[in-house]
């Protein structure tokens, strides 16, 4: 759902602009208080397998595709405020980099992809944990559902800011019914894709995933194949290798899936490629600032091999958005503590 320049309006671009850089000062703060020195490291980790994810394009109608937008597996695993900094990291870096998403156009689609489904998904997942058995399944029941109604709110919220600023006449009816209509099959894949992930990290580190703290029921911890009591305090040198070891394992996926899987992604134009094709929406769309990168349209240029080219290009990708992203969130991390820490006077 990436939105290229020229489908919305200088005047509207500028106010998401405005909305996005409030919101990620927002979540700079709040942030804070969900990083400490596991997760921050995961952060960055999680910012990099949604790169890597969002290379995945599957199928979900007769000429459309879809991928992860990433708003609620970020929430739920590392906290709302973030999940904002983790997607914004993202459009970022494929904006910049990939010509994916216009730059005049970053500020809408940090508020679409990032704000919105970010918020949608993490209330609707707390809702549900409320209500729901407190245990390991109701986590990933939660976060099916939250990130399934996260990916059509972005589409209406998309539609909001069309009808605000949308380039083209076309009739908004129409592409509210498209948008919304294709992005609830869109949200399937989505809601899949987030509750294994976030299945399969509670089922081995529970105490990592922000969505699952809080719990009345005794979370367990996978040991040796065996299920145990969480403990209240693990052992800081076996809490920082289970923790190095997920780590290396979630890059190494997350090189794999760009690297390599995402040679066999679908080659069918996303959901608001399609609508915008067959709607008109796409008539003003302006070439992108950075189409003449190295890395546009995630390809590395001068690499003749398809398959060489677009893997190089994604592991290129999940390295720099690691980087990154864990710049960001380990500065984060470190302002916190500073916050934290007593002030001295001399005498």
């Amino acid at each position: 759902m990436h939105v290229p320049d020229g489908f919305i309006n200088a005047p509207a671009s500028a106010a998401t602009g405005v909305v996005a850089a409030a919101a990620i000062a927002v979540s700079l703060r709040g942030a804070r208080r969900e990083l400490d020195e596991r997760t921050a490291p995961l952060a960055g980790l999680v910012a990099a397998f949604i790169f890597a994810v969002q290379m995945l394009n599957f199928p979900v109608a007769a000429g459309t595709s879809g991928h992860l937008l990433g708003g609620a597996l970020a929430a739920i695993l590392v906290g709302p405020f973030t999940g904002v900094l983790c997607v914004s990291v993202v459009l970022l870096m494929q904006g910049i980099l990939f010509a994916d998403g216009g730059l005049t156009a970053l500020g809408v689609n940090i508020t679409d992809m990032a704000i919105v489904t970010t918020v949608v998904a993490y209330a609707v997942f707390r809702g549900l944990v409320m209500v729901l058995p407190r245990g390991r399944r109701s986590v990933t029941v939660a976060s099916f559902v939250a990130a399934l109604l996260s990916v059509p709110a972005a589409a209406v919220a998309f539609t909001l800011l069309y009808a605000v600023g949308g380039t083209a006449d076309v009739s908004l009816g129409k592409v509210a019914t498209a948008m919304i209509g294709v992005h609830v099959l869109i949200g399937i894949g989505e809601a899949a894709i987030t509750a294994l992930t976030v299945g399969a990290v509670i089922a081995v580190r529970p105490d990592l995933v922000h969505g699952a703290r809080g719990l009345r029921q005794r979370l367990k911890l996978r040991v040796n194949g065996e299920l145990v009591d969480v403990p209240d305090a693990e052992p800081v040198p076996v809490a920082a290798r289970s923790h190095r070891t997920m780590w290396a394992v979630g890059l190494v996926t997350s090189l794999v899936l760009a690297g390599f899987v995402s040679f066999y992604a679908s080659t069918s134009p996303d959901g608001l490629e399609k609508v915008a094709a067959d709607h008109g929406i796409d008539k003003k769309t302006e070439q992108h600032a950075s189409s003449g990168s190295p890395l546009a349209d995630y390809g590395v240029k001068d690499v003749d091999d398809s398959r060489l080219s677009g893997g190089l290009a994604g592991v290129i990708g999940v390295g720099v958005t690691v980087v990154a992203g864990s710049g960001v969130f380990w500065a984060v991390r470190r302002r916190r503590t500073s916050d934290a820490s007593p002030v001295s006077t001399g005498v």
